[in-house]
């Protein structure tokens, strides 16, 4: 039998010919273990009532129902091995359904978000946003996908959270394979915030506590700000091992997601998407500078991750405009989840925020 010695991990273009003895493993709703052979032979489901006169094969069990308060367990994995893909479309509000990822049988969660926000997509407006990114898709309507590769050694746990009123419906699909991981493969970690509002002049945190050697690989944030005008003055700050200053500050809030001079394009915010960033939705009453302006944004570094040694802290600040040409601290309603790598599953997130702070109105 041939032996490779490709693992099978970070799949580009260019190792796409490779073999590997990796084994590609899938679960659904469909084959809630993953395990070999045995997808698609559910006798009952939500889809039982349509294949009633088909019978086991035809689509008995697309999708699961979480009931208000219930947690469920949708991935529980034996490693080591690899999250490679994973496709999920929740009915219901994004906010309620919370998604958690704890790696090699911590009992913190190294992933705690809002699902919405996880996909960097917070808030259903009922207009649809395309996100098209390296790493997160959003695709008609409501489909939600990341291709943020997750190693782990031993084991993986994946949960869902409603912590709504009302029954949510999700349907999903966790793509993941099975092989030997390096011991330079460090642990995905994803970290959700909410201020509202922000305290008067005072930075926004992103992320603040990170413990270990590790890199930072991306910003999503769900803005939504409080004045009328401009708001994104703002410099983003990143702390790295022991820093009182900044090791990297930024220019602008607009800069730091890859835009200029307000987003604005003939006296409108221009909605973008691209491979690495993206300004995909934006709610504002008469295109522009109205109050309840409302933007979701995105920024990945994965052509330019952010390495740090011991310890990491990011922060943003929220300025505007005031008389005088001088800037005016806002106190906006600022949310967002910090992306990151870290050596070392991390110690325990703080409290996330309760079910009506994170409502968004």
């Amino acid at each position: 039998m041939y032996t490779s010695n490709f693992n099978g991990l970070g799949m580009t273009l260019g190792n796409l010919s490779r073999l590997s003895d990796a084994q590609t493993r899938s679960i659904s709703a469909e084959n809630f273990t993953g395990e070999k052979g045995k997808g698609g032979m559910a006798v009952e489901g939500t889809g039982e009532t349509c294949a009633r006169e088909l019978g086991v094969g035809f689509k008995v069990s697309p999708s699961i129902c979480i009931k208000p308060k219930e947690l469920r367990v949708i991935a529980d994995i034996e490693g080591p091995g690899a999250i490679q893909q994973m496709w999920m479309t929740p009915i219901g509000a994004y906010r309620f359904s919370i998604i958690r990822i704890y790696w090699d049988g911590n009992e913190n969660p190294s992933v705690e978000c809002p699902m919405g926000d996880f996909f960097a997509n917070a808030y259903d407006d009922g207009q649809y946003s395309p996100i098209v990114s390296i790493p997160v898709c959003i695709n008609p309507v409501r489909g939600f996908n990341c291709y943020w590769e997750m190693p782990f050694k031993k084991h993986c746990k994946i949960t869902v959270e409603n912590i709504a009123e009302e029954d949510v419906v999700l349907y999903y699909q966790i793509n993941y394979t099975l092989t030997k991981i390096p011991d330079d493969c460090a642990y995905f970690h994803a970290q959700f915030r909410r201020t509202n509002p922000l305290p008067y002049k005072q930075d926004y945190t992103i992320v603040d506590g990170i413990k270990g050697k590790g890199h930072y690989i991306g910003t999503y944030m769900f803005w939504g700000v409080n004045n009328n005008g401009w708001w994104g003055e703002g410099e983003i700050k990143f702390f790295m091992d022991g820093d009182e200053y900044p090791t990297i500050c930024g220019t602008g809030t607009e800069d730091y997601f890859c835009g200029a001079y307000n987003f604005d394009v003939n006296g409108r915010y221009m909605p973008f998407s691209s491979p690495y960033s993206g300004m995909p939705k934006v709610i504002a009453p008469d295109g522009l500078y109205n109050s309840q302006q409302r933007f979701s944004l995105y920024r990945w570094h994965i052509m330019d991750p952010i390495r740090f040694e011991n310890d990491l802290k990011v922060t943003i600040q929220a300025l505007g405009w005031r008389s005088g040409g001088r800037y005016l601290p806002l106190q906006d309603d600022i949310s967002s989840v910090a992306f990151w790598y870290q050596e070392n599953p991390c110690q325990k997130f703080p409290n996330l925020p309760s079910k009506d702070e994170l409502e968004i109105t």
